[in-house]
């Protein structure tokens, strides 16, 4: 068979493709940029008339840069007539035309050079290509959720050191000829005011340094880490007059709202791409025998692992199709008999959660009510006190542990699909997770606003157990963060090394036959998840968790990286990137969410401390609000409680709603364009426009 020349060869379809709505989209986008029609029309079908009719300079109108020719559906040849009839196209141009279309040019180099000089120095870069290159997309999207993490987790950090922490160390020590102020509370009984920290006196050894190191008490209660430090209604930086309690409260307001747009911001693309891979069986099978290898992977053993994915992935959905018509040809006995079992399963399911639930609000109760500071201090006391404060942790990791096993053992009776299985599986171990904070906040509230007593009714809460309350629910999450990360190191250096050495120097077959343990990136990002809605509802408490946390999970880097490498073995039933990453981000942002909820209720609802922190002189944090708003102007006050009144509270509530529809309805209008071009591309095989016969 002969091939003409190519510049004798017929012309592609480029009318059609010109019809298609995302080119007609991106017309509509250049244009609306400054452009005009005539530039940014495409070529036409003839060769000949689409290089002479190109857009050149000439027609820019003095544009800073052309649309590039390598945008244009032509071909190798017509794009080097393009090109130039372009250059030629130049010269004809102006001096402050050819400037600034150098100057643009020039430009966009020097951004682009920038931008990949930048490239690399993002953290973790290499070391999340070598991942990739070994072991697939699955498992380092798990890798770059915990570098999100990270680099989220520093930058609360630096807003809360900047705009509450620095301050207070500022105008303590008089640094800058700054001074502080400390209003006392106006109207409160003089007992709601004793606070005496439980520092340590006397002789001090050093596995009581360790304790309060574990414990967040003695030494620690004292400093910069927890809520009870900050004690400055006011302070003066020159001549600058910093409101700390407002600044406080706007920095607890501003992590969170900076933690939603950013989780936001990144779930974005993996909306988009869910939305558009919501393929039919036909194309599912195409896409994995045709485009299911990824080329990222180098390592042998990751490709046989790649292999059996995608073995598994093929017999998956002919599971799927299995079941689909079971599921049709069942008949009405067997349907009343499985949804029988469901309904019985899940009252098991509810058992589990209500004993995990109870199990923690004892085991907070009696931490609460028996952990105590001895005068005496000795190694059996210290431990036990040490093993009583940390005994709501140790609960719930048990909870967090024993659940996700009874779940995954009940859904095997449930005869749902694979898929469905893992994502009913994996939400209700993510329920488990939160919901367990959950309660051992409600446990510590109900005891924090219990008052038997007209002296304790006079203060609003609990002021004997807890004079400062919001430095004992900062101690909670902080012993939650530690000992999150001790068992994560705990399970890497005592389960999955001896594993390993077990497995590589035994014989037996028992050994054998359990081999490593699979890197299950599912539960390794609940892990992270977990703790990451600790530290969000934990930051009001201890301004500095977040420097914790970011140290923590730079560690977990490192500890999940040597796990992957030499002591586990990748999962049977790896999952893809990007639907990994969007449900990693989904599940983030309902930990979020649900951080709100204690963090409304401790701002809003639950009388501030009268004995230490920045709200000491408010009935609650929130009241510091309208207390600033009441000095500004009355003009100023008048639109502030404007935008506060039902009057403004509707009509943007309805604007929203409205808004919120039309993105709805859009993304559906999106979606039935794929679906449209999707048939279109089903149809190219028989459009004759498409396929011309080779002479």
């Amino acid at each position: 068979e002969v091939f003409p020349p190519e510049e004798s060869r017929p012309a592609a379809p480029v009318d059609f493709l010109q019809e298609l709505p995302s080119y007609q989209s991106a017309r509509r986008r250049r244009a609306a940029g400054g452009g005009t029609e005539e530039r940014r029309a495409a070529p036409q079908s003839s060769a000949g008339r689409r290089a002479a009719e190109a857009p050149g300079p000439e027609r820019d109108g003095g544009e800073a840069a052309a649309r590039p020719v390598r945008e244009y559906p032509l071909s190798i040849a017509e794009k080097r007539r393009l090109r130039d009839c372009q250059q030629a196209n130049i010269k004809s141009l102006s001096g402050w035309k050819q400037w600034k279309r150098a100057s643009s040019k020039s430009m966009k180099k020097v951004l682009n050079e920038v931008k990949e000089l930048s490239s690399y120095l993002e953290l973790w870069r290499h070391d999340i290509h070598s991942i990739e290159g070994k072991f697939g997309t699955g498992i380092q999207s798990y890798f770059s959720f915990l570098r999100f993490l990270v680099l989220l987790n520093f930058t609360i950090f630096i807003l809360m050191f900047s705009f509450v922490t620095l301050p207070s160390i500022i105008s303590k020590y008089g640094i800058f000829n700054s001074s502080f102020a400390k209003i006392p509370p106006k109207n409160v009984e003089p007992h709601c005011t004793d606070y005496k920290p439980s520092g340590d006196q006397g002789l001090i050894y050093f596995y009581t340094y360790l304790k309060d190191l574990l414990s967040g008490t003695g030494f620690l209660e004292v400093t910069i880490l927890f809520y009870g430090y900050y004690t400055i209604d006011a302070a003066w930086l020159s001549m600058l007059t910093y409101n700390l309690p407002l600044a406080y409260l706007l920095a607890t307001f501003a992590y969170l709202a900076l933690s939603l747009l950013w989780i936001i911001k990144r779930s974005a693309e993996g909306f988009k791409q869910n939305l558009i891979h919501d393929e039919d069986l036909f194309q599912s099978y195409c896409n994995k025998v045709f485009a299911g290898w990824d080329f990222c992977i180098t390592d042998p053993n990751a490709a046989r692992l790649k292999h059996r994915s995608l073995q598994y992935e093929l017999q998956t959905d002919l599971e799927e199709e299995r079941l689909k018509r079971k599921i049709a040809d069942r008949t009405m006995k067997e349907k009343l008999r499985i949804y029988s079992l469901r309904m019985f399963i899940n009252i098991i399911v509810i058992a589990v959660l209500s004993g995990c639930f109870y199990s923690i609000y004892r085991a907070t109760v009696f931490s609460q009510e028996n952990s105590n500071v001895s005068i005496r201090h000795d190694l059996r006391t210290d431990s036990a006190n040490l093993l009583v404060q940390y005994l709501p942790s140790i609960v719930i990791t048990l909870a967090n542990f024993i659940a996700p096993q009874i779940f995954s053992f009940l859904i095997r009776f449930e005869d749902y699909s694979p898929a469905f299985e893992i994502r009913l599986t994996l939400m209700r171990c993510v329920f488990v997770r939160l919901a367990n904070i959950g309660v051992l906040l409600f446990s510590l509230w109900s005891h924090i606003s219990y008052c038997a007593t007209d002296k304790c009714k006079a203060c609003g809460y609990n002021y004997e157990l807890y004079p400062c309350w919001e430095s004992e629910v900062g101690q909670e999450m902080y012993k939650l963060t530690i000992f999150d990360f001790i068992i994560i190191l705990s399970v890497t250096l005592f389960v999955d090394f001896p594993r390993k050495m077990l497995v590589a120097h035994c014989s037996w077959k028992l050994v054998q036959w359990c081999g490593l343990r699979e890197f299950g990136i599912s539960d390794s990002v609940l892990e992270i998840i977990y703790g990451q809605t600790i530290c969000w509802i934990g930051t009001f408490f201890s301004p500095l968790l977040p420097a914790i946390a970011t140290i923590k999970y730079f560690i977990i880097f490192y500890i999940k990286k040597i796990s992957l490498i030499h002591t586990c073995k990748s999962a049977a039933r790896p999952i893809r990137a990007s639907s990994s990453n969007f449900f990693f981000l989904v599940v983030l942002l309902i930990g979020l969410v649900l951080a709100f909820i204690p963090l409304g209720i401790s701002i809003a609802h639950i009388p501030s401390s009268k004995a230490c922190g920045p709200f000491r002189s408010f009935n609650t944090s929130w009241a510091v609000v309208p207390d600033t708003v009441s000095g500004f102007p009355t003009g100023l006050q008048q639109v502030l409680y404007g935008i506060a009144s039902e009057a403004f509270a509707v009509p943007f509530f309805m604007v929203i709603c409205l808004i919120m529809f039309y993105f709805i309805a859009l993304a559906g209008a999106h979606k039935r364009v794929v679906e449209q071009l999707r048939e279109q591309l089903v149809m190219v095989r028989f459009d004759p426009l498409f396929f011309t016969p080779k002479v």
